[in-house]
Parts: C-alpha cells; sequence; structure tokens
C-alpha cells in the first residue's frame, strides 16, 4: 500500500469529474480527496494497495460522462499523513 499523489489533464473542471470519481471511490472504499487546482487540472491523493492499481487508475481516465482526461501523472507520496476515513472532495 502506498499514498499517491495524482495530477489529472484534460476536460476535468466544471463538468463533475470531482462528484463522478469522488462517488466511485467512496463505494470502493479508498481513503483520499480530490480538488480543483487553479492551473484546470484535478488533484487526487489517495492510499492505493499495488494490486488494485489499475482500477484505480481506470477510475481516474473515466471521470464523467462529460470529461476528457487528456493525461495522468502520479509520484508516490511516503510521508503522507492524512486524517480522512473515506473519499472527500476538497474545495
Amino acid at each position: 500500500m502506498e499514498w499517491y499523489r495524482f495530477i489529472i489533464f484534460g476536460k476535468v473542471q466544471g463538468v463533475f469529474y470531482r462528484k463522478s470519481v469522488s462517488q466511485t471511490m467512496m463505494k470502493k472504499q479508498y481513503k483520499g480527496y480530490i480538488q480543483n487546482l487553479d492551473d484546470a487540472t484535478v488533484e487526487v491523493v489517495a492510499e492505493v494497495f499495488d494490486d488494485d492499481f489499475d482500477t484505480f487508475m481506470g477510475i481516474l481516465k473515466e471521470g464523467s460522462l462529460l470529461s476528457s482526461v487528456k493525461d495522468i501523472q502520479y509520484e508516490i507520496i511516503n510521508d503522507a499523513e492524512f486524517t480522512t476515513d473515506g473519499f472527500e472532495i476538497r474545495y
């Protein structure tokens, strides 16, 4: 299990991307958060198990019906400290 930081590029703001992704993440019981960034990208920080990474990426790529994901960049966060028991939208 690792904490990851993802940056999602494309048409991902103002198209229900955060809501759609967060609902799916909650159903699958992931821990973390999703938020818009000032540069029109979306950030996701989440705890992901190695054998579940492809499923997690699939959720990020699918997004919402109106979104269009062009690229996803990610990195492992070694010193992540979060106090969330679930998955939340941050504003």
